[in-house]
């Protein structure tokens, strides 16, 4: 699947919305964009998939517009959590299931 980000309008508008929200949490350069991702989070697999609404778990029904490798831990972004107001969703790398790339 080739790389988006849900509602922009062509390719150049999404790698400018990735861009500003790297920069917004303080993620490193990716050298690989991540497409979805499993982890187990309270003792339940979470799946988070760019363009898809986040688990229940989260209590919030958001879309993931992107997902972030920053070192020992995932950062999983929706319009409000990381990409305009409060921190993103942490997935601590040990606890990651699969990963998956777009390609």
């Amino acid at each position: 699947m080739d790389f988006f980000v849900p509602s922009a309008s062509s390719p150049a508008q999404a790698e400018s919305v990735f861009t500003s929200i790297a920069q917004h949490i303080s993620a490193p350069s990716q050298s690989q964009r991540i497409h979805k991702l499993q982890w187990l989070h309270e003792g339940q697999v979470c799946t988070c998939e760019i363009g898809q609404l986040l688990p229940d778990v989260f209590r919030t029904k958001e879309q993931v517009l992107a997902i972030f490798d920053c070192g020992n831990v995932f950062k999983v972004c929706t319009p409000h959590r990381g990409a305009i107001e409060f921190d993103p969703i942490h997935a601590s790398k040990s606890a990651v299931i699969d990963v998956e790339f777009f390609d």
